[in-house]
């Protein structure tokens, strides 16, 4: 069918292959697209699946004008385009072919793996995204447009709008104990970004991080010029005597990540004592310090010591991390020195998301949600206890969103939940090092969280992690009874 005859479409003429193999092709030239881009994308496709091999030779451009009905100039420009794109090759004399594509790149085994999702999710390190309060959110968001005066679509102070920080000042106050002045405070795109920032500003201090502790948040330090050192932890929190000549050290007081237990009192007090001595700093990674569960939350480490604490929170525990929205509160002669890393970081945290932060909070949104949070997710941690038994040790479990349920082979627990379709973390990748030669064999455990999947999917995943560890050994005797709410 000729090309005038059909409008846009039509057939390329028998073109002899690179072995005198004559190939067929239709070609669609949607007059929606335009005719030479139509062209071009037909030939772009049929070389790309293979219809037209490589070096097959393309009609002169005058006979395939006259079959699809179209002007030489616009077949020349579309055989002109992909010779420059390297779809194409043309010599003088010889004349276009298809050109040779390089094989299409196996995919890489990581993202084969991430292909290959879990049937259920139990990693720790995410809430339910799917309790984000949209409606409560959008409305803050549309108060705050409507009242935003115009320099809040500009460039922005890289300390952050004075509205949120004059909010979170307010906030982490009363719910965490944490004396915030506003000039003290910036805000920060994730506490990713606020420890990357603390690092460049801090040089060459060796920084000590708990052990075990989150392997991407040493990484993070390490990538922004940091030297980092193990600060051993034990049931009651870092072990203070134990941090060297460390000249700053990363603690998670309110629920040590991944133990999940909480800095002892006679710890905080030694930590505070340490860091006056030497004048050493504090870094407190308060990441989920709203959710506690037998009683109030603990308060901030901060509080006892502001002049020696980088307190850093976020709203990806509590909204969701696609916000990007966290917070450091520092002592005095830090601010300059952060302020002018984060101005020639990123110059300034987005500034609409922080307008409607503060509505959120000012209008006490924000604690209405938290507060439904905690009871959502005790409801999750019970279920979950409820489920393994009393027989199953299980850690970390008055606050925050996972716990350690402690096994005696993690090889095997992971390779049997693995068999279920389930997803846990374990603890064994969190320490800094291997356990050297000839050392006592270090704890094992499953890492739990349960801020995923969602409500209708988590009673099924819970079936399927007790299937996983069913007759398995705990590897430690059984915790006395914690109370279930009702």
């Amino acid at each position: 069918m000729r090309g005038a005859e059909a409008g846009a479409c039509g057939a390329l003429p028998r073109a002899p292959g690179p072995e005198g193999v004559v190939v067929d092709l239709h070609v669609e030239a949607d007059s929606a697209e335009g005719r030479r881009a139509g062209l071009e994308r037909a030939l772009r496709d049929a070389v790309r699946d293979g219809r037209l091999p490589p070096g097959a030779l393309l009609p002169a451009t005058r006979r395939l004008a006259a079959e699809l009905g179209m002007s030489r100039n616009t077949v020349k420009a579309a055989y002109d385009q992909l010779v420059a794109e390297g779809y194409l090759t043309a010599r003088q004399g010889s004349g276009t072919q298809v050109a040779p594509l390089p094989p299409a790149a196996a995919e890489p085994p990581e993202a084969a793996a991430r292909a290959r999702a879990p049937r259920f999710d139990l990693r720790p390190g995410s809430p339910d995204v799917g309790a984000f309060p949209a409606a409560a959110w959008l409305r803050a968001m549309r108060r705050a447009l409507a009242a935003a005066p115009s320099p809040a679509y500009d460039y922005g102070d890289p300390r952050g709008r004075i509205e949120l920080r004059t909010a979170l000042s307010g906030y982490l106050g009363r719910a965490r104990g944490v004396l915030a002045p506003p000039e003290r405070i910036v805000v920060t795109a994730g506490y990713v970004q606020g420890l990357a920032l603390l690092t460049r500003v801090l040089g060459d201090a060796p920084i000590a991080m708990e052990d075990p502790g989150l392997p991407f948040h040493r990484e993070v330090v390490r990538h922004n010029g940091g030297t980092v050192t193990a600060a051993p932890v034990d049931d009651d929190g870092v072990r203070v005597a134990e941090l060297g000549d460390a000249g700053a050290v990363v603690v998670t007081p309110a629920h040590q990540y991944p133990t999940g237990g909480t800095l002892h009192p006679g710890r905080r007090r030694a930590l505070t004592e340490w860091a006056r001595a030497r004048d050493g700093l504090i870094v407190e990674d308060d990441y989920d310090g709203e959710f506690r569960y037998d009683r109030q939350p603990v308060g901030a480490l901060q509080g006892m010591a502001p002049g020696q604490v980088v307190y850093l929170g976020t709203a990806s525990k509590t909204l969701g991390p696609a916000l990007r929205l966290g917070w450091m509160v520092l002592p005095p002669r830090l601010v300059d020195a952060v302020v002018d890393a984060k101005l020639h970081s990123d110059h300034h945290t987005e500034s609409l998301g922080q307008l409607a932060l503060t509505e959120m909070i000012t209008a006490h949104a924000y604690d209405r949600h938290v507060r439904a949070c905690r009871l959502r997710y005790r409801r999750r941690r019970d279920l979950l206890l409820d489920r393994l038994g009393a027989d199953r040790r299980v850690r970390g479990i008055a606050a925050g969103l996972h716990a350690l349920v402690d096994v005696a082979d993690e090889e095997e627990a992971l390779a049997r939940a693995a068999a279920e379709g389930l997803a846990v973390g374990r603890l064994g990748e969190h320490w800094h090092d291997a356990a050297p030669d000839g050392a006592e064999r270090r704890p094992q455990g499953l890492v739990v969280g349960y801020g995923t999947p969602r409500e209708g999917a988590y009673p099924e995943a819970l079936e399927a992690l007790a299937r996983a560890l069913e007759g398995m050994c705990s590897g430690a005797p059984a915790p006395e009874q914690v109370p279930r709410s009702r």
